[in-house]
């Protein structure tokens, strides 16, 4: 997972020094365009410098009071469903933090402590209290706006990365399912023609090399080339056709450029094993194997038909448990592509079993 994308949504020292020192210079030109001249005793004052002063003892109220909500009320109270405790302290808390307002300006500022109101307040009134908690309630209100929504895209952020984690875990895990089948089976080859002292025993030993270095080097990214997978479909062929001599057809045909085009790993491979496990090892006698491949602007069509299983007396000597089928193909399809990207037909009689996919590959 990405260290700095994890970290997208945190705040640090430094946003919050930039945040207050912007909000405190757009509220102190706001009020300073807002005063006229301000009378501290007997001499007139420039409104700018006024609003500045009183600015100036405000915000650390501010931040206090923004502060002791973020971090301490809410996570202690709100979070924990004490709705009641919460709004009494909190009130509680903002009134206490008016009155300190309220004579930090009178004796440190001017004793018109409200000089926007609608008259001279010289004393700590209802009307000004309630202004005036209106006002640090409006504060407080909009930087915990601010902190529940970075909360909460940084959670977004932290489902989403741990979904995609896991998607990739998993897509893994089916990979390494499939890989140890086409081993077995190609192992299966190697031994039979070794019993039989055949001269092809080399050739197929290098077919297998080819083979699992795509399997076990090439399949790690999301897409592998179209051309490589191909590749890889050629080489087992070219094991099973070693192994079934004459009594194995198979017919392959390839239409449209396949150059620059990707695929997720092994999912035609899978396919094509499948054919062979019930098409061509469970049968006897001649097996016709029929393979197509179209590409159609950005799309790959796909066939395959083998013919229907028949039930023998003949049991295989690799592990039928090895394979996973096309139940694990079709997950992989629906974990690694968009619903409109690809479509699966498989369609079964008493004679053929045929599969039709429809994949994006641009």
């Amino acid at each position: 997972m990405d260290f700095i994308s994890n970290h997208l949504y945190k705040v640090s020292l430094k946003h919050h020094i930039l945040f207050w020192l912007g909000y405190f210079t757009l509220n102190t030109l706001r009020w300073g365009s807002y005063f006229d001249d301000v009378s501290f005793e007997g001499v007139l004052e420039f409104p700018y410098w006024y609003s500045l002063k009183t600015n100036t003892l405000g915000f650390p109220i501010h931040m206090i009071l923004c502060y002791l909500n973020i971090y301490v009320l809410m996570p202690k109270l709100a979070f924990k469903k004490k709705y009641v405790s919460y709004i009494v302290i909190m009130l509680s808390a903002i009134f206490i933090m008016v009155v300190v307002k309220f004579n930090l300006t009178y004796f440190m500022v001017n004793q018109n402590v409200w000089p926007e109101g609608p008259a001279t307040i010289t004393n700590l009134s209802l009307n000004y209290t309630i202004d005036m908690m209106f006002g640090e309630l409006y504060v407080v209100t909009f930087v915990t706006a601010i902190k529940i929504t970075l909360d909460f895209l940084e959670e977004h952020k932290r489902v989403a990365d741990l979904e995609k984690t896991q998607l990739e875990t998993e897509l893994l895990f089916l990979k390494t399912q499939i890989s140890p089948h086409f081993f077995f089976n190609t192992l299966n080859n190697i031994y039979s023609l070794s019993v039989e002292k055949s001269k092809k025993t080399p050739k197929i030993i290098l077919k297998l090399a080819e083979l699992m270095r795509y399997l076990l080097y090439e399949t790690k990214n999301k897409r592998q080339s179209l051309e490589a997978e191909i590749l890889c479909i050629q080489n087992y062929l070219d094991l099973e056709r070693v192994r079934h001599n004459d009594q194995l057809e198979i017919d392959m045909s390839i239409s449209g450029d396949i150059s620059d085009k990707e695929i997720a790993p092994i999912i035609l491979l899978s396919f094509i094993e499948n054919a062979f496990k019930h098409g061509v090892h469970k049968n006897i006698g001649e097996v016709k194997i029929e393979i197509d491949l179209s590409i159609k602007e950005d799309f790959l069509y796909f066939t395959i038909s083998n013919p229907m299983p028949v039930i023998t007396e003949y049991q295989e000597t690799f592990s039928e448990s090895s394979g996973i089928g096309l139940e694990n193909v079709k997950k992989r399809l629906a974990l690694g592509y968009e619903k409109n990207d690809y479509k699966l037909d498989i369609k079964s009689d008493d004679d053929m079993f045929v599969v039709k996919l429809k994949i994006k590959v641009s």
